[in-house]
């Protein structure tokens, strides 16, 4: 018969609930990269109408469907439209540095500037989702991330010393905006997503980007404003947060009420100890080191992947497997399609 997907399990698994099988997840696998794997040129489609859009996820959904995933992963960046943003690693300087600057920042247009860009990929993706999947994701970005696109992370950090209320009213502000677009997104588009989620790298190899504390104060309540309107929508809600962020971790999950956590790097620490940790609170998503699944990593993958599979079996539910960040083009196409094919195995498929 075939992999017949059913997005159950995955939603299950960010509930940390059993599920029939241990689900495949991806936060992301890139186009460009799927073009390698099959063969076909759709990446492209993507900028094109909206009859190429439906193209693209025709392509790009029976991707996902045909590598044994029960889900869509898919979300539009807050980031890619802000008007002055691209401090977030664009290497330039924030638009907002001063109080001037937020007062005059046209905050009452993002929400319409939202939809009025993403409406149409959403709906192209509706239309081309296959039977028993639906899609994780949603409004791509939170907070601290958002944040830093309009600021930039060393300019933050001077607007702490410099204006402390403008650093706090830069997170409200961020919150309130968020609130108001994913409130309307789920009542847009909330069928067809199981689970949602926003990425917020917070960390880095050793700590929080900002002082834990000002974590605590500042990002996590909005966190939670923003995961009250996903769960008063029946939706699990997914962190995917890269970093060492043990010393939040507990407060993320006893305030902001997540459901699941996605992410995880060796030099930070092992998949098992997210699972050790906090696997009897929430879902814990990832197992393999992006860095496994590179040509130039040493590992035997087949061996690597399968210890993370042990891993997962052992916990038994509450668990979802895949790269412990994303499949970007660099990934090799051959680790990663041997870590897949003795996945779907030991799973028995």
């Amino acid at each position: 018969m075939g992999f017949v997907p059913d997005y159950k399990n995955l939603e299950n698994a960010a509930k940390n609930l059993p599920s029939a099988r241990i689900p495949l997840y991806e936060h992301l696998i890139a186009p460009e990269f799927m073009e390698r794997i099959t063969g076909e040129k759709f990446a492209h489609l993507y900028q094109g109408s909206e009859k190429d859009k439906v193209e693209f996820f025709r392509h790009y959904n029976a991707f996902w469907r045909e590598m044994g995933y029960d889900t869509v992963s898919f979300e539009c960046c807050m980031t890619s439209i802000l008007p002055g943003g691209g401090a977030l690693g664009g290497h330039k300087k924030g638009v907002i540095q001063t109080r001037e600057d937020f007062e005059k920042y046209p905050w009452d247009s993002l929400r319409d500037l939202y939809f009025t860009t993403f409406t149409s990929d959403f709906k192209a993706l509706r239309e081309t989702l296959p039977e028993g999947m639906r899609a994780v994701g949603g409004v791509g970005n939170g907070v601290f991330e958002f944040v830093q696109d309009l600021v930039g992370l060393e300019d933050l950090c001077y607007m702490k010393a410099d204006d402390e209320d403008l650093y706090r009213d830069m997170f409200q502000k961020v919150g309130d905006i968020l609130v108001e677009i994913w409130t309307e997104f789920l009542r847009d588009f909330g069928d067809m997503y199981c689970v949602c989620r926003f990425g917020d790298d917070l960390g880095f190899k050793s700590a929080t980007l900002l002082h834990e504390q000002d974590v605590r104060d500042l990002i996590i309540p909005q966190y939670k404003r923003i995961v009250e309107v996903i769960h008063k929508a029946g939706k699990p809600f997914l962190l995917h947060s890269c970093g060492c962020i043990f010393g939040v971790m507990d407060d993320i999950i006893s305030v902001a009420q997540i459901d699941a956590k996605h992410s995880n790097e060796d030099a930070i620490s092992p998949y098992s100890k997210w699972i050790e940790e906090y696997g009897d609170r929430i879902g814990n998503f990832g197992g393999l080191d992006t860095d496994a699944l590179c040509d130039v990593n040493p590992c035997d993958v087949e061996e690597y992947t399968e210890q993370a599979y042990r891993v997962c079996e052992k916990k038994g539910h509450g668990v979802a497997i895949g790269s412990g960040n994303s499949i970007p083009n660099y990934v090799s196409a051959p680790r990663y399609l041997a870590a897949n094919k003795l996945l779907r195995r030991l799973r028995g498929e």
